[in-house]
């Protein structure tokens, strides 16, 4: 088997592509580039059995009802509350509802927060997947899954304190991942994971489709399988890392 990562940005800039072939227990990781742009992706998801992109693959119903309403000019009270709790159910997919309930924290807002403009460049790369012949279904059933790497580092109880802004705490969070999968070869590429986060954050995305390939995770239920096919759905880890080979 063959996974791919994406952590993606609202830019190429920012963007890293990771790699990773599995087979005889081990896995050995082929590929890290940084600065990647959609036809670099497109191209390794012609190559791979699952693609892991660290962004929401949509976003929430209630979300796209209000904005439909409220651009129609009319005024429509079923759509404006203005209260809290009515602007939560605009700012979360149902996943990430259950991302909440499993990790104990809120992922951002596809709604509200900056990662709309890496939403944005993620629904034209789906287009442009979808157009070069694979089919791409939001809910992670097909090749394309939305990962989450540092909730993923979580759930195997890695130490992602700092991580994301510091190297020590990469290098930290690097020998507990090896310890915890020895099967895991980075070859050369263990220096740039310590260098930067989004080198760091595609492998992980690349090794939590594995996790999705294998379906060791918690996939929507069938009440919310067409919502999920509309939104996304966060593929999270349900097993150990010694489960993945």
């Amino acid at each position: 088997m063959r996974t791919a990562g994406v952590d993606l940005a609202a830019q190429a800039k920012g963007t890293a592509l990771a790699v990773i072939d599995w087979r005889d227990g081990r896995a050995t990781l082929s590929e890290l580039h940084l600065g990647v742009d959609d036809p670099r992706i497109v191209e390794a998801a012609a190559t791979v059995d699952k693609l892991g992109i660290d962004c929401a693959l949509g976003w929430p119903d209630e979300f796209v009802a209000f904005v439909t309403a409220h651009s129609s000019l009319e005024p429509d009270g079923q759509f404006v509350d203005g209260g809290m709790d009515w602007r939560r159910t605009l700012a979360y997919r149902e996943t990430d509802r259950d991302v909440r309930r499993r990790t104990g924290r809120w992922p951002l807002s596809v709604s509200t927060d900056r990662l709309g403009l890496t939403a944005m460049r993620c629904a034209g790369l789906l287009a442009r997947i979808a157009s070069s012949g694979i089919e791409v279904d939001r809910s992670g059933a097909g090749l394309v899954v939305e990962v989450y790497p540092g909730a993923s580092l979580r759930l195997w109880d890695l130490p992602t304190t700092g991580y994301r802004t510091e190297p020590e705490a990469r290098g930290i969070l690097l020998n507990a991942l090896r310890h915890s999968a020895p099967w895991l070869d980075l070859g050369e590429y263990a220096p740039l994971m310590i260098r930067s986060a989004d080198a760091f954050d595609a492998v992980i995305a690349a090794v939590a489709a594995r996790s999705a390939a294998l379906e060791l995770y918690e996939r929507p239920s069938a009440a919310n399988r067409d919502r999920a096919r509309r939104e996304g759905w966060t593929a999270l880890p349900s097993g150990p890392l010694a489960d993945l080979v």
